[in-house]
């Protein structure tokens, strides 16, 4: 029997109760249609997503699979539900990250492979993306720094990687695990910080993907339960007395601050 060959990246993207934004997702992806596949996970939408509903409302060339929570579990459930599939079916060996309503550049898998395949010290990878709230006209750029100890410094203020952005070795799974569940809302930002203590990092310096800011999404409305998790995961898993410290400190001014005026300053430090 021939061994079949792990594609090179997974798309996982979570999805609940936004059809529309899953097809706009899906729509923006590019790459060689045979080295890829497409992971959506429904989390217990009121209306089920299947592979045939996607199909209607959309072309795609590329493969495709639905895996269903037939309850809401969240987000952290979601993905680590798709993460275990990708592992137990040896899909592929990387995992790339969406979410519905975000757009990929049509160079980003390409720009994220490239960079992969040529540097093979690297398990974690992001870029630079476009924030934008469509309806009410704005629009920010959020640049991060991008060599590897530049990245570990910053984390102590803020998570460096837009999640949707991220592309990650498989393979590192085996070694810290899926999303950690004790830290609400901010599970992204603590399995980063896991994966940077074991590989090098990187961000590229290109507008990848575009994410969208929509007003009822998970990290605003639940702004001040994540700014909680980010501080003790500083404490948990930041290196540096003193940037511990001061990242701390952030979060606590963060948390008097209203949402809107968040936005606003991060409109501005463009």
């Amino acid at each position: 029997m021939i061994e079949r060959k792990p594609l090179d990246f997974c798309l996982l993207i979570p999805c609940y109760d936004n059809f529309d934004g899953l097809l706009a997702s899906l729509q923006s992806v590019v790459y060689y249609r045979d080295r890829f596949m497409v992971l959506v996970v429904d989390d217990g939408s009121n209306v089920p997503v299947t592979s045939a509903s996607i199909e209607l409302g959309i072309k795609i060339d590329f493969p495709l699979v639905v895996l269903r929570n037939e309850e809401n579990e969240g987000i952290t459930a979601a993905l680590n539900n798709g993460l275990k599939w990708i592992e137990e079916q040896n899909a592929a060996d990387f995992v790339a990250r969406l979410d519905c309503g975000d757009l990929c550049a049509r160079d980003r898998f390409y720009e994220q492979m490239d960079f992969m395949r040529n540097h093979t010290d690297v398990g974690l990878l992001g870029s630079w993306c476009l924030f934008e709230n469509r309806t009410r006209s704005i629009r920010y750029q959020y640049k991060t720094p991008t060599s590897h100890s530049e990245i570990k410094k910053a984390m102590h203020f803020r998570n460096v990687f837009i999640h949707p952005t991220v592309i990650f070795e498989t393979g590192l799974l085996k070694k810290v695990g899926y999303y950690p569940t004790n830290f609400m809302h901010a599970e992204d930002y603590a399995f980063f910080y896991k994966l940077i203590k074991i590989t090098h990092s990187h961000i590229l310096n290109k507008f990848l993907v575009t994410c969208e800011i929509n007003d009822k999404g998970i990290s605003l409305k639940n702004r001040q339960e994540q700014l909680v998790s980010r501080g003790q995961i500083i404490r948990r898993y930041g290196t540096n007395p003193l940037l511990k410290i001061a990242g701390i400190l952030r979060i606590y001014a963060l948390r008097l601050l209203p949402k809107r005026l968040v936005l606003q300053l991060r409109k501005l430090a463009k």
